[in-house]
């Protein structure tokens, strides 16, 4: 959506904090032995509370209020009452949501407990390409420039990137235009950032694959080559300066 008017803004800001302070309260009750399951029910009683829709369940029947990945899973991971998680796990934690006509996204990718997998580095890498991207981006910025800045990101470092993934617009819906913020320049894309645009920027940084697809439950996405997947997303309305990141209290790169 474009933000045109203050109520809008307003709108767009009561929502954007309402699923960055759920991820950031899912991440905090996380802990070893839980089920996904039991995670995701916490996350919906925090939208509950806040008065706020799972995007998700909302828009495409989704069989949970969250996403929640673990280890080899990409995205799209469906909560599981038989799941427990153990120390070292890498997870995932997408938090989307609606409340009065505004919609917002925000992710998170996290070790839990100790790090005796060494996650650590691909956790960070994801963190800090969604910084470099973000604070690239200005109103009348190529699109696939950001593509570009996260592959580049993602090489430099020694890691891949999933390239049937996006980022996105949103707002009005969970999913608007541009629905092409990928993961890599593409050199045919040549739209640009629109001044007062809200969209949602995400990181999808992989040690070996390059394609996510999808598992037989219909929903969750692994990687095709394996290994593991990082992913980290803030919404952010695009300005002709830095960007106001609507989603920041989610504490991503606390």
């Amino acid at each position: 959506m474009i933000i045109r008017t203050e109520e809008e803004l307003k709108g767009m800001q009561e929502i954007s904090e309402i699923v960055a302070l759920t991820l950031a309260k899912m991440r905090a009750f996380t802990e070893v032995g839980m089920t996904t399951k039991e995670i995701d029910e916490y996350g919906g009683k925090l939208l509950k509370k806040f008065g706020a829709r799972s995007a998700p369940y909302e828009s495409y029947q989704f069989p949970g209020y969250t996403c929640i990945c673990v280890n080899n899973e990409v995205a799209h991971g469906v909560p599981n009452k038989k799941r427990k998680l153990q120390e070292g796990d890498l997870i995932n934690i997408d938090v989307s949501g609606e409340k009065n006509g505004f919609w917002s996204d925000n992710g998170g990718s996290f070790i839990l407990g100790e790090d005796i997998h060494d996650h650590k580095p691909l956790v960070q890498a994801s963190k800090d390409i969604l910084k470099e991207a973000i604070y690239a981006i200005r109103g009348g910025v190529k699109i696939n420039e950001i593509g570009r800045i996260i592959e580049t990101g993602a090489k430099k470092r020694k890691y891949k990137v999933i390239k049937n993934l996006a980022g996105h617009g949103v707002g009005r819906s969970l999913h608007e235009p541009p629905e092409d913020i990928l993961n890599y320049r593409d050199r045919f894309n040549r739209d640009r950032f629109k001044k007062d645009s809200v969209v949602a920027i995400e990181t999808f940084i992989s040690t070996q694959s390059t394609v996510a697809v999808e598992k037989s439950d219909g929903w969750t996405l692994v990687g095709n080559k394996g290994g593991f997947v990082t992913q980290h997303e803030h919404t952010i309305v695009v300005t002709d300066k830095e960007p106001i990141i609507l989603t920041a209290k989610n504490g991503v790169w606390d």
